[in-house]
């Protein structure tokens, strides 16, 4: 079994992959049903998956639309509970690479039992938008 740190690197770059490829399918599995997001410039409330899902389908079809990537720089699992915190950079850049947005993130993960194998999904994340 992998430690939680590499599980939840793991699934973090199946998140930056689904984003990059704009994959609403591959992104579900990885958010909780309830999921919260607040996004870092105005602190936009995106509570659920449903809703993260409708969000990014909308950020998926814009015209000059931004590919995000967060990059993990520690996480911190819990001793007690199946949970751990994510700490890191975020970037927004177009198409051609050239970064427009950046900021540092939080993310809480949630070890949850699926079809007998333990998944890591995405219970809540909090942005700041420094750039």
């Amino acid at each position: 079994m992998d430690s939680p740190e590499l599980a939840i690197r793991a699934r973090r770059a199946a998140f930056n992959r689904a984003l990059a490829e704009a994959d609403l399918d591959a992104i579900a599995p990885l958010l909780a049903r309830d999921a919260v997001l607040v996004a870092g410039t105005d602190s936009a409330v995106i509570a659920g998956r449903k809703a993260q899902l409708q969000a990014w389908k909308r950020e998926f079809a814009a015209a000059e639309r931004l590919v995000y990537t967060r990059l993990p720089r520690s996480i911190e699992a819990s001793p007690i509970e199946p949970i751990a915190m994510e700490y890191g950079d975020w970037r927004g850049a177009t198409a051609s690479g050239r970064e427009t947005a950046s900021g540092t993130y939080a993310a809480k993960w949630r070890r949850i039992a699926r079809d007998g194998a333990g998944d890591w999904v995405i219970e809540a994340e909090i942005f700041l938008t420094l750039r």
